[in-house]
This record gives structure tokens, C-alpha cells and sequence, in this order.
């Protein structure tokens, strides 16, 4: 990243692209990144962006600062007491969520600090998560008052239901050793090694070929919600058309071959 800059200059999200993997790093160090109505704003315009660019094979969402992000700024609503305000809030919310889910490259969160209610959506809503051993997941909006309904939709996607509506009712923490074995992340790992983790994780993903990644992303959320013979069927026309990309073409000469592929085209 470039050099620090002072607070009041600093953009609310960082973006850094080196290598075909993008950071996108929340950049609300004192609020602990909570999401205001500018930083996911922002986070939409970039999430957009990404998704009309070939050259990004993958996104790394993170936090600056103590945490990973906790959740929706609390402060701010309080000033916009209106129910049009919260519903328009929490429909924006729920649309930059589900642009992760669009974005034809993997996204990954890096998880240190906490990651809570709106910060624990954000972690669920990306297609992968790696987690400090000390960061810590919560959906605690249940502690004031408030249900997290929002963040359930992510969480309950990710964490089986009695565990997810046992944190949802609850509002309890949990750490990131039973957040890896509950399925809300893919791994724990010592503070100390999740910047390489991270980065080992998305060059693995950036040498891949992108046109089958994003044939393979679209599918994968798509054929969930589909019944077993209409998943297959589906399945089948999407591999049969990455079939037909030049990747596949050449990936498979390689194979045959005995060499490595060339560059992809994607």
C-alpha cells in the first residue's frame, strides 16, 4: 500500500492492485471500520468497477487498523431516526453483499481484529475467509435491541441453522478456531502468518484460468438453490461451454502433453 496518510485525508477504502489480486482495505481505523453510509458507498462503486475489469483474478476485502469491521456505524444511524432511512440503509447493504457474490472473481476476506453483526455478513458474503487465530465473530446486535436480521441471511448460508440462530439470539462470540469449524471460515491461523496465508491463498487462485473461474463462480451459487436433476442439467451447459474457451483448449493439450499450460487467455 502506499504510505500512511493522515486520517482526515485518507479514503474511507484503499484499494491496491498488484498482480491481478485486488485489496480493498476498509479504512475506518477508529470507528474499528465500521460501515458508514460513505464507506459502502464506496465499497459499491469499487465492487462495480471490479467486475467490468479482465485483469483482476481476485479480490481481497480487509480491515485497517484493529479489526476487520464491526458491523454498521451505530453512531450515524442514530441520526437518521426515520424508517425509510433503515430500510434504504440495509437494502444498500444488502446489494453491495450480494455484488460480492456477482463479482465474477473469487473474493476473500482477511479476518484480524473482531467481525461483527454487519462485519460477520461481510465475512459470510465472501466466497472465502481466512482468519487470525485471535480475530473473533459475533452477530451481537441482539445485545441493544436488535435482531441481525440482515447478517443472518449471510451467516445462516455459511453456519448450520442451530449453531447460526444459537449466535443470532445469543449475540455470544466466537473465536476463529470454531469459526473455521463451523464452516464461516475456511481457516484459523497465527496472527502472525495471515498476511502470507491470505496472499499464498489468492496467487493460488490468480494462476488459475480466469475463464474457467468465472464460468465456475456463476455455477456454483447458481445450481444451490436448484433441484438435483435441474443442477445437473445446468451444470452440464456450463461446463460444456468452458469446454469450448481457449483454456480449456489449452489446458488440456498441456495435460496431454506433459508440459505446463501457456498463459491463459481467459
Amino acid at each position: 500500500m502506499s504510505a500512511p496518510q493522515p486520517i482526515s485525508e485518507a479514503p474511507l477504502l484503499q484499494r491496491e492492485d498488484r498482480g491481478g489480486i485486488t485489496t480493498l482495505r476498509l479504512n475506518r481505523p477508529q470507528q474499528l471500520n465500521a460501515l458508514s453510509d460513505a464507506l459502502l458507498a464506496a465499497l459499491q462503486r469499487e465492487l462495480e468497477d471490479l467486475a467490468a475489469q479482465r485483469e483482476v483474478r481476485c479480490v481481497v476485502i480487509a480491515g485497517a487498523g484493529r479489526a476487520f469491521c464491526a458491523g454498521h456505524d451505530l453512531a450515524e444511524m442514530r441520526r437518521s431516526r426515520r424508517l425509510e432511512y433503515y430500510t434504504e440503509l440495509f437494502m444498500r447493504c444488502g446489494r453491495m453483499m450480494q455484488s460480492i457474490r456477482a463479482l465474477p472473481v473469487p473474493v476473500i476476506a482477511h479476518v484480524h481484529g473482531i467481525a461483527t453483526a454487519a462485519g460477520c455478513q461481510l465475512v459470510g458474503a465472501c466466497d472465502l475467509a481466512i482468519a487470525a487465530e485471535s480475530a473473533r465473530f459475533a452477530v451481537s446486535g441482539i445485545n441493544v435491541g436488535l435482531f441481525c436480521s440482515a447478517p443472518a441471511v449471510a451467516l445462516s448460508r455459511n453456519v448450520s441453522t442451530k449453531r447460526s440462530f444459537d449466535m443470532l439470539v445469543t449475540g455470544r462470540f466466537i473465536d476463529a478456531r470454531t469459526a473455521a469449524e463451523w464452516g464461516l471460515i475456511n481457516a484459523a491461523v497465527a496472527d502472525a502468518d495471515l498476511d502470507a496465508a491470505v496472499a499464498r491463498k489468492a496467487a493460488e487462485i490468480a494462476a488459475k484460468s480466469p475463464a474457467a473461474i468465472h464460468h465456475g463462480k456463476a455455477m456454483f451459487y447458481r445450481q444451490q438453490s436448484m433441484p438435483l436433476d435441474a443442477a445437473y442439467e445446468f451444470a452440464a451447459q456450463v461446463m460444456a461451454c468452458n469446454m469450448m474457451e481457449q483454456d480449456a483448449d489449452e489446458g488440456i493439450s498441456a495435460f496431454l502433453d506433459k508440459r505446463p499450460p501457456a498463459a491463459w487467455k481467459g
